[in-house]
């Protein structure tokens, strides 16, 4: 019997061994646009074993925009979209099955950005000057309202009008003196291409309350992955605070996946910049991600007013989000 007792157990030992360790989860992350310094903490996360410690096996794909990220995501051709909020309630609001589990950029990155050597530093010193715009993205949207707040008139300024690049050129080759963009990525084009320090005013300095990016899912597939959207957003808050500690080292994994993904020094830079977007003065003591009811209420009142957002977005401003796949506890 003694005997038989060994056999068994060798036999059951062997069978454990060759058995394959439980597989993890893929996770496709889809991002908003080409990688900048903002996209840091998820290569981060990744190249640090974040992820995986989750039982996570993260992609990392580039997006061509907000919207069509929000697509894909509604979709089900990517797991998770990070994306600008906003955007993703215009498409919710008309029936898309999406949602966002976790809002990071809890103050608006959208800024009037010049040279430094122009000296254009408050709404005031924009009088007489010349900005350019992009005709119906989120900024010129919302650029109506900030000439509210500090009593501008378009006849204070001229406007050239132009797409994404084109409106760069026009600051980089002296064409404008400004141009509406965020402070952590546009500001980091126009130094990457001519070396030169940007000033941005700020939006968010003058009163506009308004979150901007975050992580999407397919509100189906968050019911049926209740599990792994907690370890997703566990990796991911985990991911962000591991970065802002390291803001260099967080950039260079970009470059480590991404060779031509950009300039060490602006990659750093334009994270660095993003890092004072996470929180507000109600969620400084909070972990990444925890966006408040107000904010989101005051978000989606100010999207209807002024972003074009359907008004019966204002009926139910919960519908876009949930905190409740996120790691709980303060930072």
């Amino acid at each position: 019997m003694r005997l038989i007792a060994v056999i068994l157990a060798t036999l059951t030992w062997t069978t454990m061994t060759m058995l394959p360790a439980s597989a993890a989860d893929k996770v496709v992350l889809m991002l908003n646009w080409y990688v900048y310094g903002e996209h840091a903490p998820f290569y981060y996360g990744k190249a640090k074993g974040i992820y995986a410690a989750e039982g996570i096996d993260l992609e990392i794909q580039e997006g061509r925009g907000s919207a069509a990220t929000t697509q894909a995501v509604a979709a089900k051709t990517a797991n998770f979209g990070y994306v600008d909020i906003p955007t993703m309630m215009r498409a919710a609001v008309k029936g898309a099955p999406v949602i966002a589990t976790g809002v990071l950029l809890q103050t608006s990155p959208m800024s009037a950005m010049g040279f430094v050597d122009k000296n254009i530093r408050k709404p005031e010193d924009i009088k007489g000057k010349t900005v350019a715009i992009t005709p119906a993205d989120s900024m010129t949207q919302i650029w109506p309202l900030f000439l509210k707040k500090t009593g501008l008139k378009e006849s204070d300024f001229q406007t050239v009008a132009g797409d994404g690049q084109t409106k760069l050129n026009a600051v980089i080759n002296g064409q404008a003196d400004l141009l509406l963009g965020y402070v952590m990525d546009q500001s980091m084009k126009i130094k990457d291409a001519t070396g030169k320090d940007v000033y941005p005013i700020k939006f968010a300095d003058y009163g506009i309350h308004l979150v901007s990016s975050g992580i999407i899912a397919n509100s189906d597939y968050v019911k049926a992955n209740a599990d792994l959207v907690r370890r997703f957003m566990s990796a991911t808050t985990k991911a962000v605070e591991a970065a802002e500690k390291e803001p260099k080292a967080a950039a260079q994994s970009i470059l480590d996946a991404n060779p031509k993904g950009g300039k060490i020094e602006t990659l750093t830079q334009g994270f660095e910049l993003t890092i004072p977007l996470y929180r507000t003065d109600e969620t400084k003591t909070k972990r990444p991600f925890q966006v408040t009811d107000q904010n989101m209420t005051d978000s989606v009142n100010l999207m209807v007013e002024y972003g074009g957002l359907d008004p019966k977005a204002k009926d139910n401003p919960k519908a876009f989000y949930t905190n409740d796949y996120l790691p709980k506890g303060d930072s």
